[in-house]
């Protein structure tokens, strides 16, 4: 059997009971290391679970997934993800064990799942490459009045938090969005938000020193979250509970930084 195993956000201990027992059982566990990581690197992980890791990178994960399935017909293995395992990996004769993840931790800010839209990944900016397609995904769910997931980009092959030299942040996230707003403003188009729209920063959702920072997206361009890993809310229609849920995590502009001048985020 394959089993997909979630590790939850925060450190070892967040894995589920059934999941350990799953981990130790296993011939071989991989744990993938690309798409996000804990705040404890894998030495850590190898030590509470008492069993040897495989990395799985961004090429075997999706080159050589044959290696990971190789004798799982036969015998038990496993395939770690941080926070949930849905959406990684489609097959048959697998099995799913589920643990905390990012959706949840988004959901104690923001009311209701269906308030949200298609999440959407920010990438890096290079020279030649800067593509602005999330910003689309962003308009439609604020056409529909639906918040954004936003997740930001991590530029590592093989992470650990000792390695994680260049992950995407919230201030950078919002400097690029506020680039793109220009960018079409100058285009004369019709813009999904401004400078003054609603969002919401997140750093190192789960562990004990987790950051939570609201405010305008001009307001977060110049934040500071601390390390990694950073995610991103984009505000749709504002219920006045999660509004006034918002107000405890604004920063030294106080509650001025949420005074809806952005009118289009906020229902009644």
């Amino acid at each position: 059997m394959l089993y997909f195993v979630g590790l939850g956000l925060g450190d070892a201990k967040d894995i589920t009971v059934k999941g350990l027992e799953i981990v130790r059982q296993c011939s071989r566990v991989y744990l993938e290391a690309y798409t996000s990581i804990l705040t404890v690197g894998k030495e850590a992980l190898e030590e509470y679970y008492g069993r040897e890791l495989l990395l799985a990178d961004r090429d075997m994960v999706e080159q050589q997934a044959d290696e990971i399935l190789k004798g799982a017909d036969v015998s038990d293995v496993a395939f770690l993800v941080v926070g949930d395992p849905f959406g990684k990996l489609c097959l048959k004769n697998h099995r799913v064990v589920g643990a905390p993840k990012l959706w949840g931790a988004t959901l104690s800010l923001l009311r209701e799942l269906y308030n949200f839209g298609e999440t959407v990944s920010i990438v890096f900016w290079t020279d030649t490459w800067r593509p602005e397609s999330f910003y689309d995904k962003i308009k439609k769910n604020r056409d529909m009045g639906l918040h954004t997931l936003c997740l930001l980009d991590i530029k590592v092959k093989e992470q650990s938090m000792e390695n994680l030299m260049r992950y995407m942040t919230v201030a950078q996230a919002a400097e690029q969005l506020l680039e793109i707003l220009q960018n079409r403003r100058d285009r004369g188009e019709e813009l999904a938000m401004t400078e003054d729209t609603v969002c919401v920063g997140l750093a190192r959702v789960g562990a004990e020193d987790q950051t939570i920072r609201s405010g305008t997206l001009r307001e977060l361009a110049s934040c500071d979250l601390g390390g990694p890993l950073h995610s991103m809310i984009i505000s749709g229609h504002l219920h006045p509970l999660e509004v006034d849920m918002l107000k405890l995590f604004c920063g030294p502009e106080g509650l001025n930084s949420l005074k809806m001048t952005d009118s289009s985020t906020y229902v009644s």
